[in-house]
């Protein structure tokens, strides 16, 4: 059984306009995508911004309203639960989000931090409540008179460490990290994201991982649904996406990938142009003549394509 399944799910926001302020159109943020998780998987969501992967993320965890579709998590339908009802399966699905420096109450101490969701949902003497806060704070590699500190004590990486260690404070099943090093220098993203899998297989977690790089996705990621204007254009495992791409969008998310080696550049810069000059020749086998894309069609057991 599948951890986590998205059925169909569209986000919707509302355009209003003339003296009554009536509904004359909708800003497609989410517009009916479909993919689900298995226990233990990493499953990336790729694409620019404002194609509506953070809309996505947003939505499982109950910040963004759900127009239509289902989130079923173990089974359940969280969109057409209350935020009472939502509250049983809060503890079991987590956020690490994007900005370490605006996500982290500045006011508050570490220990504080990372000890507010057990406050929320556990009954802990504040010397369990303690102990529990340092088990977390040396688990990500963090001293333990680091507790008594405040957030601009620290650097990004270490910044982004806290909030790994408050999204892990109720031990849950699913993470969902939206961008989680973006905002970090390229050496400490690495020290992060190579932390982050070492996590993943010591506490059994399943990570829903949002970005734009395609090569953090593809070094953190089992499948990869490529969203584009609110919808899927390519899903499939990493190594089928970045070896077998079949959509123009993804190729050129492909081809956008810097390469490091001098010698390949100009090869790198050969393909871009071909891969434009393919996106002009063959535009209508991508987009319907409004400009969004066809529904997903299998091409394999496990790869698909919004292809006519």
């Amino acid at each position: 059984m599948s951890l986590l399944k998205i059925n169909d799910l569209k986000i919707y926001y509302p355009i209003r306009g003339g003296f009554f302020r009536t509904v004359v159109d909708n800003v497609r943020a989410v517009d009916g995508i479909s993919f689900e998780l298995q226990p233990g998987e990493t499953y990336g969501l790729v694409g620019e911004s404002g194609c509506g992967k953070t809309t996505t993320g947003r939505a499982i965890i109950g910040l963004n309203h759900v127009t239509s579709g289902e989130v079923l998590f173990e089974g359940n339908d969280l969109a057409k639960l209350s935020r009472g009802e939502r509250r049983k399966y809060t503890k079991d699905i987590q956020m690490i989000f994007q900005d370490p420096y605006s996500s982290l109450n500045a006011r508050k101490n570490v220990l504080n931090i990372i000890a507010e969701p057990l406050r929320n949902f556990e009954r802990l003497s504040p010397k369990e409540e303690l102990v529990r806060v340092q088990e977390l704070v040396a688990r990500v590699g963090l001293s333990p008179e680091s507790i008594y500190k405040y957030p601009h004590q620290f650097s990004g990486g270490q910044r982004q460490r806290i909030g790994i260690a408050r999204a892990l404070a109720l031990k849950p099943k699913l993470i969902i990290a939206d961008e989680p090093v973006s905002a970090l220098d390229v050496s400490v993203q690495a020290q992060v994201l190579n932390f982050m899998q070492e996590i993943q297989e010591d506490f059994g977690l399943t990570y829903l991982f949002i970005s734009h790089d395609l090569g953090i996705i593809q070094h953190m990621c089992d499948r990869i649904g490529i969203m584009y204007r609110g919808r899927f254009v390519e899903e499939g495992s990493a190594s089928e996406i970045y070896t077998n791409p079949q959509h123009v969008y993804t190729k050129r998310l492909i081809a956008a990938i810097p390469e490091m080696d001098p010698e390949k550049r100009f090869e790198k810069m050969h393909l871009r142009q071909a891969i434009n000059q393919e996106y002009k020749n063959d535009y209508n086998n991508y987009f319907d003549k409004d400009g969004r894309m066809f529904d997903l069609k299998k091409i394999s057991e496990t790869h698909s394509v919004a292809m006519q």
